[in-house]
């Protein structure tokens, strides 16, 4: 069996599509390039937990906005993977060049390994770690693929338990069972009637030649069966990982879980996002350590400033922030200005918005380069956190002068 060190790995991360649920928030943007915490970028954890690792052959599939993603992530070189051999690779499928050997946009995450199915045989990797680009979470790969070599399995599946407010979201994914030996005995992707809330975290090791020969198995299938109409130019019909993939290999019998028992959140809706950062203002909320840096592409700006008379609570200010009101339990992204007699509170609000005198924002989301004018309400305390329509989101470059309440939707560049 071959060491740690000497094993090649390759790490694809798919940043997915259009990221429909978080609506105006990711009109603009690919919602890998969301901002969290105010100085990060989802993208930021999936790229920063690999090289923590010790993973540095990286692909990142870019679905939507590919432009956002790649300005964020530039060349990899925040996380030391601008390099020749290796490094950071970003894949951008083209409509009409064949790009990832279909044409057109991947129809779902297992579609698009599947068009990337000869690219990974030419790289010759001895595992493939494949996962989304939209959660937050402190992962040590190095752990999961022990658990893959020990088990001799052909996929390893990540693992956690939704628990409290989350559970209830447990149809919104992958549903599992585990057997005392850690086997994976049961998979159902996004069931009406969960059979546990333990969940598929959306990471995955496999072995790359039953992944490769099981994509093009279930394709065969496919393309051997009757379709009425006209099929989709380039789709191969295998949808995302739950439909047929993982379900096909659970089969055989040889998929087992690796639990993570710490922080994992999927911010894939606006409830969650602001939730999320809500909990980061509890300092056991376990995401961050100084031992496992998450690093990041930021531009350079100077110290924030707190102005007599500000009031701030239980918030996270970034850099280059001038504070003048009110912020309580909000999230202040770098350049943020909350003018003296402006209340920002359970609120994110993203780089270089200005909050006027005597506007305020209450449990909402507030995207870049806003200007909330003296006498805007948005939202408000009555706005329901577990409710994912109830959160007012106002778009980037947007003027407010009004009443946005709950479940208010402000569209990129719109004054209201």
């Amino acid at each position: 069996m071959a060491s740690m060190e000497s094993t090649k790995i390759l790490a694809i991360i798919q940043a997915g599509g259009a990221g429909g649920r978080m609506d105006v928030l990711t009109l603009e943007r690919a919602k890998p390039a969301l901002p969290f915490a105010g100085s990060y970028q989802l993208i930021d954890f999936a790229l920063s937990n690999l090289v923590n690792s010790g993973i540095d052959d990286v692909w990142l599939s870019v679905a939507y906005q590919a432009s956002a993603l790649e300005e964020q992530v530039r060349n990899g070189r925040p996380w030391d993977l601008d390099r020749t051999h290796g490094g950071l690779r970003l894949l951008v499928p083209q409509e009409g060049t064949g790009s990832m050997d279909e044409e057109g946009f991947a129809k779902g995450n297992a579609d698009e390994l599947f068009r990337l199915r000869d690219q990974i045989r030419t790289a010759r990797p001895d595992l493939v770690l494949v996962m989304s680009a939209d959660h937050v979470y402190r992962l040590d790969h190095r752990d999961v693929i022990r658990t893959h070599r020990d088990k001799g399995a052909e996929v390893t599946l990540v693992t956690t338990d939704l628990e409290g407010t989350y559970a209830e979201d447990t149809a919104d994914h992958a549903v599992v069972e585990v057997n005392r030996l850690g086997r994976v005995t049961s998979f159902a992707y996004k069931p009406e009637m969960p059979a546990s809330t333990t969940v598929a975290t959306e990471v995955f090791v496999y072995e790359p030649d039953v992944l490769i020969e099981m994509l093009e198995t279930l394709h065969h299938e496919l393309s051997d069966e009757p379709h009425e109409g006209d099929d989709d130019e380039g789709d191969s019909g295998l949808g995302d990982f739950g439909d047929l993939l993982l379900p096909r290999l659970v089969e055989r019998g040889k998929v087992y879980a690796h639990r993570l028992d710490g922080y994992w959140r999927d911010l894939g809706q606006p409830h969650h996002y602001l939730n999320a950062h809500l909990e980061l203002l509890n300092e056991d909320a376990g995401l961050f350590d100084s031992s496992w840096p998450v690093r990041t592409q930021q531009p350079q700006r100077e110290p924030a400033r707190v102005l007599d008379g500000a009031r701030i609570a239980e918030s996270l200010i970034s850099s280059g922030c001038v504070v003048g009101g009110v912020v309580k339990w909000s999230v202040l992204g770098p350049g943020v200005v909350v003018e003296a007699g402006a209340e920002v509170v359970e609120s994110v609000v993203f780089h270089d918005t200005v909050v006027r005198a005597g506007a305020s924002v209450t449990r909402s989301i507030v995207d870049s380069g806003c200007e909330l004018a003296d006498g805007a309400r948005v939202g408000g305390p009555s706005v329901a956190l577990d409710d994912p329509d109830a959160i007012p989101i106002v778009g980037r470059e947007s003027r407010v002068s009004s009443k946005l309440p709950a479940g208010s939707r402000l569209a990129p560049g719109t004054t209201s």
